[in-house]
C-alpha cells in the first residue's frame, strides 16, 4: 500500500445532527494542508457507506476515512469485509498484508465510543494521527446469525445496553449524550432480567442464567463514555466477553457509575473472560446493539479475524 494513495473519505452529512457536515470543511483542509491526500463522497441514507465501501474496496481503493459517529465506521467496515478477509487469506488467524485496508476517523457525529480506547480529543486526536500516518492492527469480530453475518470493530451487547439503545434510537435518536442518559434512566424503570445461553470456549454446557447484560467487545467504551470492557484490546486476538447477573434496580442505580469508569467487572455478579468464539443457543432474534446500531438478529456464532483492520488512532 502506497503511502501516496488517498483516503476516500466516507461522509454521513446528517451525523450529529448535521454536525459532520458543517464541520467537514475545515477538517479536510487541515489534513490536506497536513499532505493527507483526501476523495470525498457523501452517503445519502443507511447502507450508503457500506455500498461505496464496497464497491471501492472492489476497485483496488485501501484507504478509508469513516465520516460520522460509530454507525458510519460500522457501516464502511461492513462495506469492507468479509471481502477484505476473503481476498487476503484471513485463515487460522493470518492476516494477509496486500489486500488488508485502512480505516481512519474524523469522527463528527453523536457518539464516537471507538476511538475514546486511544484519546478523548476526538476529531483533534483523529487529525493529527491521519496526519503523523499512526496505524496499529485491529481485530475485526464477526458475527454469524440467522439472516447473514455482520462485522464489527467495537462491540456487540444484548440486554439493558441493547435496551437502552434501542430506546434513545427509537425516541431520542437527536439529543446525543444527553439521549443516552433519558434512555438509560427509562431502561431503570422497565428493566428486564433475562436469559441469553451462550457458550464460550472451554465450557461444554450452554450458560442459561438470567442476567442483565452480555456483551462482547474489540474495545473499551460504549455509549460515549461508558467503559463497559475495561481490560478489552483491539488487537489483542480476542474477544472480551463482559457477563453482568441479574442484579436488581436498586442494585444497578447503586452501581451505574462504576459503568463509566469500568469498576462494575469488579461486582460479585460481574464476570469477563477473553475467548476466541462464542456460541449462541436463543429462541429467536434478539435486540442488539452493535457499534452504536440498533438491530435485531438471530445469534448464531462470534469469533474473530486478528489484525484484520489497520486503523489510524
Amino acid at each position: 500500500m502506497s503511502e501516496r494513495e488517498p483516503y476516500l473519505a466516507i461522509v454521513n452529512p446528517a451525523a450529529g445532527g448535521g454536525r459532520s457536515r458543517k464541520m467537514l470543511g475545515g477538517a479536510l483542509e487541515r489534513l490536506r494542508a497536513g499532505g493527507v491526500a483526501v476523495d470525498v463522497i457523501e452517503t445519502q441514507g443507511v447502507g450508503d457507506a457500506t455500498r461505496l465501501a464496497r464497491a471501492a474496496y472492489g476497485h483496488g481503493q485501501r484507504r478509508f476515512i469513516a465520516v460520522g459517529g460509530d454507525g458510519t465506521s460500522y457501516e464502511v467496515v461492513n462495506g469492507l469485509f468479509p471481502e477484505a478477509s476473503a481476498g487476503s487469506g484471513l485463515h487460522a488467524g493470518q492476516a494477509g498484508e496486500g489486500a488488508r485496508p485502512t480505516l481512519g476517523f474524523l469522527p463528527l457525529g453523536t457518539g464516537n465510543s471507538f476511538l475514546r480506547d486511544f484519546s478523548n480529543r476526538g476529531v483533534e486526536h483523529a487529525i493529527e494521527s491521519l496526519i503523523a500516518g499512526r496505524r496499529q492492527s485491529c481485530d475485526v469480530l464477526r458475527l454469524r446469525h440467522r439472516g447473514g453475518v455482520i462485522h464489527y470493530i467495537n462491540l456487540l451487547s444484548v440486554g439493558f445496553p441493547a435496551d437502552v439503545a434501542t430506546l434513545r434510537a427509537r425516541r431520542f435518536s437527536g439529543q446525543g449524550e444527553l439521549g443516552y442518559v433519558i434512555a438509560i434512566f427509562m431502561g431503570l424503570a422497565r428493566l428486564q432480567r433475562r436469559p441469553f445461553p451462550v457458550r464460550v470456549d472451554g465450557e461444554t454446557e450452554f450458560d442459561r442464567r438470567r442476567c442483565l447484560f452480555l456483551t462482547f467487545n474489540n474495545s473499551k467504551f460504549t455509549g460515549g463514555t461508558m467503559m463497559i470492557a475495561p481490560k478489552a484490546e483491539v488487537n489483542s486476538g480476542l474477544i472480551e466477553y463482559v457477563r453482568w447477573g441479574a442484579i436488581g434496580r436498586l442494585g444497578l442505580i447503586r452501581n451505574l457509575p462504576r459503568l463509566y469508569d469500568g469498576t462494575h467487572i469488579e461486582h460479585p455478579l460481574a464476570e469477563r473472560k477473553a475467548v476466541r468464539r462464542v456460541e449462541f443457543d436463543l429462541d429467536g432474534p434478539v435486540d442488539v446493539m452493535v457499534d452504536g446500531e440498533v438491530l435485531t438478529l438471530h445469534c448464531e456464532e462470534l469469533d474473530v479475524l486478528p489484525g484484520a483492520l489497520d486503523v489510524v488512532a
